[in-house]
């Protein structure tokens, strides 16, 4: 996967999991995954690395960054949980925190298809089995 298709990719993602950009949660998760692609350990510690870093590129605090991707997760959650459930490759019996669904989307992109060493978005969902 090249970083430049990146936030494609993700964008992809969020839009076919219901998510769109009129949640200001949509562009703090594009933006936690993009850094944890790049650095996967973010990932361990999401509310005293990611967040702050996500709210400071927005000019915001971290309490406001994770109460926007909680508030997004749950708006998948509530519209699409099968798809969510495809997602992670296992029935979820609740909503996934945070963490768990920033995981599941830097799972997925770094393992999605590529062509030609570049994103394979056009004519591919990422969520496809």
């Amino acid at each position: 996967m090249m970083l430049d298709n990146l936030p494609v990719e993700i964008y992809d993602a969020l839009y076919q999991l219901g998510l769109t950009a009129n949640y200001t949660g949509f562009f703090h998760i594009a933006y936690a995954v993009h850094l944890a692609v790049q650095s996967p350990q973010r990932l361990r510690l999401v509310t005293k690395w990611l967040d702050p870093d996500v709210a400071a590129y927005y000019n915001t605090t971290p309490a406001a960054v994770e109460r926007n991707i909680r508030l997004s997760v749950a708006r998948v959650w509530s519209e699409t949980p099968d798809l969510l459930m495809k997602l992670s490759h296992t029935p979820l019996s609740e909503k996934p925190s945070n963490a768990k669904f920033l995981a599941l989307l830097v799972s997925q992109l770094s393992h999605a298809p590529s062509q030609e060493g570049t994103a394979a978005v056009a004519g591919r969902s990422c969520l496809s089995g």
